[in-house]
């Protein structure tokens, strides 16, 4: 299993590059960044980082503010939009919640994505709460406009639960929050992308995101192109 990244505070990051395609330092999810401690903070900006993605809601970020909200490395790009959204009346089901963000938030969920492709030269963390939801449909997207298989961006996804959520000493409350957090609810998430919309550049596409920016993307995280 692929380890997180040696950021004190911080569980859940990891470099994408690890996955088959995906260069090296050029894209990194994870959780948010509120208890990261001056050496985490320190160790992140030191990996090459030049753009923090947070896509959480306005209202989230100020009630656990990001230590990067006021330098130049940070952008609140949320992917449910501006305001307060309850998502938890929708039920339990993570592939359907998932299947309403892409179908309801669209034109926010392209926007993050855009800004991974829009971000300055270094690496790009992007992060939510936990780093599972919504940074797994924004990673998941790049990745799949990158190339990267179902298998693998479902795989990716579901280290979220060894992290954070499945360890041996967890809680009751931390397993029953991460159960679903199963290669299978990525993967028939992918399979409304590609049924519904033909995959992740039409979905893109159609959105908003041009192809600039869709090239931009390709050259920031794929091993084998030219920035």
């Amino acid at each position: 299993m692929r380890r997180p990244l040696p950021w004190p505070g911080c569980r859940n990051a990891r470099d994408l590059g690890d996955l088959p395609g995906i260069r090296d330092r050029a894209l990194i999810r994870s959780e948010g960044h509120e208890r990261l401690t001056a050496e985490g903070r320190r160790a992140l900006l030191a990996y090459g980082v030049s753009r923090v993605i947070d896509l959480r809601l306005p209202a989230e970020c100020e009630r656990l503010p990001s230590p990067f909200a006021r330098a130049p490395v940070y952008r609140n790009v949320s992917v449910l939009g501006p305001r307060d959204v309850l998502l938890a009346g929708m039920g339990a089901d993570l592939a359907e919640i998932y299947r309403v963000i892409l179908d309801d938030f669209a034109a926010y969920v392209t926007s993050a994505v855009a800004a991974v492709a829009q971000a300055p030269p270094g690496g790009v963390v992007v992060h939510c709460h936990s780093g599972r939801d919504r940074t797994g449909l924004v990673t998941a997207l790049a990745l799949r406009i990158a190339g990267v298989s179902r298998a693998l961006v479902a795989e990716d996804y579901a280290l979220t639960a060894a992290h954070l959520g499945l360890e041996e000493d967890a809680d009751d409350t931390a397993r029953a929050h991460f159960e679903q957090t199963r290669p299978e609810t990525m993967l028939a998430t992918l399979d409304h992308l590609d049924s519904r919309y033909g995959g992740a550049l039409p979905y893109l596409l159609g959105h908003g995101m041009g192809a600039a920016d869709v090239r931009a993307l390709k050259g920031r995280i794929c091993a084998d192109l030219l920035t």
